[in-house]
């Protein structure tokens, strides 16, 4: 019992150790000489450049423009793309039109070869019938 006692007390002392200068309670964006130095006075100056919730509004700005930038992007890329997709019925036309003169020009070459043996035909018997 007393060996549980003290471990408990031992983790006790240890965390408290480890929590002590402040670090584990002190927000990441904390700034303790943000707020201005005192004067002869004794009154504090206000700093507008160290000013956490200005700095922040001016980051709000830098993120917003980045917004806007990149929705302008998007738009010019969207119409980029109804460019791509308005060229398709042309290129089809133009593919359908070419498809249909190469199925005329095979048409015609085939045309053509039967003729070419019709006659070579025909200069064959005219050698025969000679012979």
């Amino acid at each position: 019992m007393k060996k549980i006692i003290f471990a408990l007390g031992l983790v006790l002392v240890v965390s408290s150790a480890a929590y002590a200068d402040g670090n584990a309670f002190t927000p990441l964006n904390f700034n303790d000489t943000g707020y201005g130095k005192a004067t002869a006075s004794g009154s504090a100056v206000y700093n507008k450049a160290s000013d956490p919730v200005l700095s922040e509004a001016v980051g709000n700005g830098n993120i917003q423009n980045a917004l806007t930038q990149l929705e302008n992007a998007q738009v010019d890329i969207r119409n980029d793309l109804l460019n791509c997709k308005t060229k398709y019925p042309d290129v089809d036309a133009q593919y359908k039109l070419i498809k249909n003169e190469r199925n005329a020009l095979k048409k015609q070459v085939k045309a053509v070869e039967k003729r070419i043996k019709e006659i070579d035909k025909a200069k064959e018997k005219i050698r025969k019938n000679m012979l």
